[in-house]
């Protein structure tokens, strides 16, 4: 495993400065990010995004499933939460209701890195419009599941696991097999081969918001994730033009997509 995956600090700062550098911009050629703003973030981890919204006068709420990186955001951004600024929930989105729980509908609701976690997709994409405000619209960033790490098998503790890529396209139980000749810790096996059942492609995704009631606004595809600036000292560069008009192939170049989708509007 890379160390800045156990450093916290480390790595609030690389998404509090990948949201700032990079999402902050592509959000706002379709729509203003400032004073008064409602953002919903799911998946906030540490929120280290939501950093960046906050310095921008927006009002934040993070959602997380683990307590303990609740616990953490709320240390890192003690002054801010202390002001009231941002607030912290704990809770499955599932069972959350926009109003009783967070007391009002959002702008903008980001999800980094959290799409390619989730089973049944479309379900949780026809949920968010439960969430959002009229106008409201919804970021996705996350890895196409052909990318060369789209298993997210960097986490591993294993160095050359943690560094080879494509590996995860074996069969699961192939997959299965590798990774537990190595990795110790049952529960990093179980949520590997959890994205190996639910990661996505960009055509998957694509799919599920039409099917969903929403279309895209604004799409950007990254043959170099903008993180990577942070994490590996690589210059972000945005796919080559052609191999991004190239269904399916494109999946196994890219290493990061950004998406801001609405709800389609009743003609």
């Amino acid at each position: 495993m890379y160390e800045f995956h156990r450093n916290k600090q480390q790595y609030f700062d690389f998404q509090y400065q990948t949201a700032r550098d990079y999402i902050l911009p592509f959000i706002e050629q379709k729509m203003p990010v400032g004073q008064g703003l409602r953002v919903l973030e799911i998946g906030c981890g540490e929120a280290g995004v939501l950093k960046a919204f906050l310095e921008r006068g927006c009002v934040c709420t993070g959602v997380d499933l683990q307590p303990s990186r609740i616990e953490t955001a709320k240390a890192l951004l003690a002054e801010d939460y202390l002001a009231g600024r941002i607030r912290f929930f704990s809770k499955d989105i599932y069972n959350a209701d926009p109003e009783a729980d967070f007391g009002y509908l959002f702008d903008i609701i980001l999800l980094k890195d959290v799409i390619e976690h989730i089973h049944d997709q479309g379900r949780f994409m026809r949920r968010m419009g439960d969430f959002l405000a009229p106008g409201g619209r919804v970021f996705f960033g996350f890895p196409p599941w052909q990318m060369p790490y789209g298993g997210h098998q960097q986490i591993c503790d294993t160095r050359l696991l943690a560094v080879l890529p494509y590996y995860h396209l074996l069969p699961a139980r192939a997959y299965r097999f590798v990774l537990e000749l190595s990795e110790k810790n049952p529960q990093k096996v179980a949520d590997l081969m959890e994205i190996h059942e639910t990661g996505i492609s960009i055509e998957r995704f694509e799919r599920v918001v039409k099917a969903s009631g929403f279309r895209w606004v604004s799409r950007r595809y990254y043959l170099i994730n903008p993180i990577y600036r942070f994490k590996f000292g690589l210059k972000p560069r945005e796919q080559w033009g052609f191999i991004a008009r190239i269904p399916y192939l494109r999946n196994f170049l890219t290493t990061c997509m950004y998406y801001l989708v609405e709800r389609e509007t009743l003609k």
